[in-house]
């Protein structure tokens, strides 16, 4: 089995977030995409299967599989764009998600991805402790959104991942605040499964971009995501959805050498 790491939302190796990814003529049984996941222990493994321009994609993550990815799309774009199929300007996702595109322009990718607007939430207690700091402001959709005071706090936050793990409500936890070079920063972190920081979260953006468009009054933003490798982000709001592009780099190319499992149908 074909096996690349990509590093995405980054201009060279070693930035941006990287992700495994596996273009496939079938489906692998479920418990093997699993356990290839948690082998590479890399915070998204995409598998995807498809041709024509139009590809089924998954997502695993150590500990299992999820709904919706930024930066494994990204680097799953990369891999078709440079080793499968060259030269195709677009490309189309059915994902648990919804209906992704993702577009070249250029050295970029842009992904066009749903705006999730996040909905204010009550804070607790335990949501401070975890964090290390009060935020200024909490919200919830899929995950826990956390507006802090100041870039530097985003960037000096070393929240307890034991106690994020206990939080009630969300699956990940998101920390952000307005920019100084950028037009905001933030944090991601997904420790109820595995990960206990996302170098670049592309799914927390489809939070952020109507965020800050709305506190901002502006559509086209650039973002800078804060974790030790950091990473870019070129956001615009476009309606109901979030374009969001990057640049992506080759780490590895390797042969997987794997027994395959049955797989049941999947269309």
């Amino acid at each position: 089995m074909q096996y690349y790491v990509v590093d995405a939302f980054a201009d060279r190796v070693f930035e941006g977030n990287p992700a495994g990814v596996c273009v496939l003529e079938d489906w692998p049984a479920d418990a093997l995409m699993q356990n290839i996941a948690t082998e590479n222990n890399l915070s998204e493994t995409a598998f995807a299967v498809g041709g024509g321009g139009r590809y089924r994609l998954r997502w695993f993550t150590p500990g299992g599989e999820i709904d919706l990815c930024g930066h494994a799309t990204l680097a799953t774009a990369f891999v078709i764009d440079r080793f499968v199929e060259p030269g195709r300007e677009s490309l189309s996702f059915e994902t648990a998600g919804g209906e992704l595109t993702v577009a070249r322009k250029g050295d970029l990718y842009e992904l066009d991805f749903p705006s999730l607007v996040p909905e204010p939430h009550a804070p607790t207690e335990a949501m401070a402790e975890a964090l290390g700091v009060v935020p200024t402001e909490t919200y919830l959709r899929r995950d826990l959104m956390f507006l802090l005071r100041d870039e530097a706090q985003v960037r000096d936050l070393k929240p307890d991942f034991s106690r994020l793990t206990r939080l009630a409500d969300g699956l990940g936890v998101i920390v952000t605040a307005r920019g100084s070079e950028f037009d905001f920063v933030s944090r991601a972190f997904f420790p109820k499964l595995g990960v206990d920081e996302d170098p670049v979260c592309g799914s927390a953006h489809c939070n952020l971009i109507p965020f800050w468009s709305a506190r901002l009054g502006k559509e086209t933003m650039v973002a800078r995501q804060l974790s030790r490798r950091g990473g870019t982000l070129y956001c615009r709001l476009d309606g109901e959805r979030v374009k969001m592009a990057g640049r992506a780099a080759l780490y590895s190319r390797a042969e997987l050498f794997v027994e395959p499992l049955p797989a049941g149908p999947r269309s």
